[in-house]
């Protein structure tokens, strides 16, 4: 049977041989044990729907040891036996190009060298899946084979409720994933539902099929360094022989090593897993690795005498490093953490004088014992650092809710008022007044065709666009600009691609709407071979509302807020996506955030030029519009020039109120 076959067939009607579990393959931890024996019949009486009577016999013996084994019902027979990757745009069926470009990216973010469990259908962040099962993934890849441009495929958290008849301009797949009824959005809630079969933990560009790998984050990292490196320049000096270091080298987090090396700083990175320090090392994404503490002393010694610029990976705890560090003196210039601490309890965050192999034992068999040891970790850590910052250390929270859950555990992170953290995240003193108020946020590109060729020239486009505009640009704007333009001439020689041929590049929504529009047109003159997939991170201007990340340097209240996430789905759906997105969760945790995000697939028609135009535009501008109104300066700013560019725009602007009034009255 052919691919084009196997796609089209979907759910086969004979069973599948059972699959061998892989043991070389990444796997996802086990889950806690959360449902009641009643609650268990459920979840395979919720997992048989999807299959023929004549095959419940078995298959529901089969769905109780893997609820058993693993926490939740994979469904692991039905994995398919081809190879899983972002094939080029032809070689999928189906009746129009915009469901074979959705086809290619759901691959994408199931291809080995792209997701962290794919097995389990998680791409990133331990918990963010594209589907909670194996009959939901060849369903939905059946349904887009069959789909029609003017009908609608809906998606309830990983399963295809069914296609709908729709039009021609509305969005060929809407998503949601983890739309929880408020009350009902605990982490435990989250365990109990998902391993039920009725919910699932989409991350941000995971469950939205657009997740790029880890050069996903690397273009967001390297602007965070480099802004970091100058908020502690003393006299405007790059980062040559400076210290950063962190950890994670998992899904996003993976990207770091290479953002530091990209920044021209020594990136120390601690890892726990060592099948993800062995991929990111085999990716060429961090330069050594070791194992042995003093050996990595001695090293980064060396590397700062040197000023050598170099990514290094610690296989142990990053706890081991803070404390070993301030023993040695050895002075960190910048600090941060991005190990999954969204997902804290389920094999997020290791903690300190466990194993891997006893912690994951731990978190199954004894998850009470397991929460005391991540706590206890956090206070240890949060000390560590505490004493590197009293030496003149820059830390910041990489939004992986770090300050939040060692605040939960007790651990010294409060400001002297009480009540604020000691540190701010990334987004409060960098992406946030420096990218998101002026517009610049995480644009994507796929190029469908798989030909690196076509990546050279969008990416050779994009330059010349962006060199363009920059002429005429602002001051406020000009270190954005010239950033940008940076990453995006070395971006070949970098070699960020991992897994489908695409880029990601920070651009406000005039430079995605000019970079699109040349696009659009080198497709349909023949320069470029095939369609392109736009997207973007919904860790973006407008597409998140979350209050310790995107929205933490929004200071009017409404960061606890979420109309923007929505209206910007909504927006996005009329105005020309090809498919949108909804979650709850993400980032910095389950029920912390409600994000959003789109794709959008250019063919070289006008009417995708139209579509490109009218939704680029909102898709920026409502974020900025809201920024503005709880008195951004920067987002003011960006606002204004807006409303100069488009006459049809037009925002209400807040009246400032003196200080000094406030003062007296209270």
């Amino acid at each position: 049977m052919t691919f084009k076959d196997q796609i089209k067939q979907g759910i086969p009607s004979e069973l599948p041989s059972v699959k061998v579990y892989d043991l070389d393959i990444n796997h996802a931890p086990k889950r806690k044990e959360i449902l009641s024996k009643e609650e268990k019949k459920l979840a395979i009486q919720n997992a048989l729907r999807y299959f023929d009577k004549k095959h419940h016999v078995v298959l529901a013996k089969e769905f109780a040891n893997e609820l058993k084994e693993y926490g939740r019902i994979y469904m692991y027979r039905f994995r398919p036996d081809y190879k899983m990757y972002a094939r080029p745009i032809d070689e999928y069926p189906g009746k129009c190009e915009q469901t074979k470009a959705i086809m290619l990216m759901i691959q994408n973010n199931l291809d080995y060298a792209v997701a962290q469990h794919p097995h389990e259908l998680i791409t990133y962040g331990g918990n963010g899946a594209v589907f909670q099962n194996w009959a939901q993934y060849l369903l939905t890849m059946h349904y887009l084979a069959e789909l029609e441009d003017d009908q609608t495929l809906v998606m309830y958290s990983g399963h295809p409720m069914g296609i709908f008849p729709s039009h021609r301009n509305a969005p060929r797949v809407v998503v949601t994933n983890g739309m929880m009824i408020p009350n009902y959005s605990k982490q435990d809630d989250w365990e109990k539902y998902n391993a039920l079969g009725v919910t699932q933990y989409g991350q941000m560009t995971a469950g939205s099929y657009m997740y790029i790998g880890p050069q996903g984050i690397v273009h967001g990292t390297t602007i965070t360094v480099l802004n970091a490196g100058r908020k502690i320049a003393k006299e405007g000096e790059g980062l040559a022989g400076k210290l950063f270091l962190t950890s994670g080298l998992g899904g996003m987090s993976g990207a770091q090593p290479k953002a530091g090396n990209i920044a021209g700083c020594i990136t120390v990175c601690a890892e726990v897993n060592p099948k993800a320090v062995y991929t990111r090392h085999s990716q060429h994404w961090v330069d050594e690795v070791f194992s042995n503490i003093d050996e990595l002393v001695e090293r980064v010694k060396k590397a700062k005498v040197n000023k050598e610029v170099v990514s290094i990976a610690y296989q142990g705890n990053v706890v081991e490093v803070w404390e070993k560090f301030d023993e040695e003196n050895l002075y960190v210039d910048l600090g941060s953490d991005q190990t999954s601490l969204h997902n804290p309890w389920a094999g997020g965050y290791y903690p300190v004088g466990l194993t891997f192999e006893d912690a994951n034992k731990l978190m199954v068999e004894n998850p009470t014992l397991f929460k005391e040891k991540v706590q206890e970790s956090l206070r240890r850590q949060t000390e560590a650092i505490n004493k590197h910052t009293a030496k003149g250390t820059y830390f910041f929270d990489y939004g992986n809710a770090f300050l939040l859950e060692a605040s939960r555990a007790g651990a010294a992170i409060f400001a002297k008022n009480g009540k604020d953290f000691k540190y701010h995240s990334y987004v409060q003193d960098i992406m946030g007044p420096m990218c998101f108020d002026y517009g610049f946020g995480p644009f994507r590109w796929v190029c469908a065709s798989g030909n690196s060729i076509d990546l050279e020239k969008t990416d050779a486009i994009a330059c010349e666009v962006l060199e363009e505009l920059k002429k005429k640009s602002p001051q406020e704007i000009q270190q954005q600009m010239a950033d940008n333009i940076q990453w995006i001439k070395g971006a070949q020689e970098n070699k960020l691609v991992v897994g489908s041929q695409a880029r990601i590049l920070y651009a406000d929504a005039e430079g995605r709407m000019k970079i699109a529009e040349a696009f659009n047109n080198a497709i349909k003159n023949k320069i470029i071979s095939a369609p392109i997939v736009l997207g973007r991170d919904h860790h973006d201007v407008s597409g998140t509302d979350s209050p310790y990340r995107e929205t933490s340097n929004i200071y009017d209240g409404s960061q606890f807020t979420a109309d923007m996430a929505i209206q910007n789905v909504i927006g996005d759906s009329f105005r020309g996506a090809t498919w949108v997105s909804i979650h709850n969760g993400g980032g910095v945790g389950w029920g912390e955030v409600i994000n959003g995000g789109f794709g959008m697939v250019l063919d070289g028609s006008i009417e995708a030029e139209k579509r490109l135009k009218s939704m680029l535009f909102w898709d920026v501008n409502n974020g900025i519009a809201r920024r503005n109104w709880a008195r951004n300066d920067g987002a003011t700013f960006a606002i204004k020039r807006a409303m100069d560019a488009n006459p049809k725009l037009k925002i209400t602007l807040p009246n400032l109120v003196d200080d000094s009034l406030l003062q007296k009255l209270f």
